[in-house]
């Protein structure tokens, strides 16, 4: 049996006029994440942890912001798409612990709707992804709301 670990990090600033998505949820804000995609950075946080697991790359290797075919893609298919890229190697997803980074909106409320979304797509059982919310106690681009960032560690196996 085989195991390696992966790390992801993205971040994106508030934008105004787009829906705010996190967790492969919408959420109630003013704001959304400015991004070729629809911004989702916990699930890009996810995909890169994954991809670098593998040794895989990166999520811009699969998935350029300079194509047309992402404008504004969900990121619930790109996820989809490297859980497949990892299947089709012989991997599958051991667990998953994420951060995100952010003043507000407060995201407690929203936590176990992420893991009940995402959970099926990774092919985990919920209690196999950790979803958390920190605030930067007011510094930097997060602390003072400019926008979100996310980290994930992500274990995969192969038998």
């Amino acid at each position: 049996m085989r195991f390696r670990v992966g790390l992801g990090y993205d971040s994106h600033r508030f934008a105004l006029d787009r829906p705010l998505v996190i967790g492969g949820i919408r959420i109630p804000f003013d704001k959304g994440l400015a991004a070729h995609s629809d911004g989702d950075v916990l699930i890009h946080a996810i995909c890169d942890a994954l991809l670098g697991a593998a040794a895989l790359k990166d999520i811009g290797t699969h998935f350029p912001d300079n194509s047309a075919q992402y404008q504004n893609i969900d990121s619930k298919l790109l996820l989809e798409k490297v859980v497949a890229l990892l299947v089709a190697q012989g991997w599958r997803v051991n667990n998953i612990d994420c951060t995100l980074i952010l003043e507000e909106p407060k995201m407690k409320p929203y936590v176990d709707t992420m893991t009940q979304t995402l959970a099926p797509i990774l092919q985990v059982e919920p209690a196999d992804l950790s979803i958390k919310a920190k605030t930067n106690e007011q510094m930097g681009y997060t602390g003072h709301r400019e926008g979100v960032a996310a980290l994930a560690v992500a274990s995969i196996i192969q038998e």
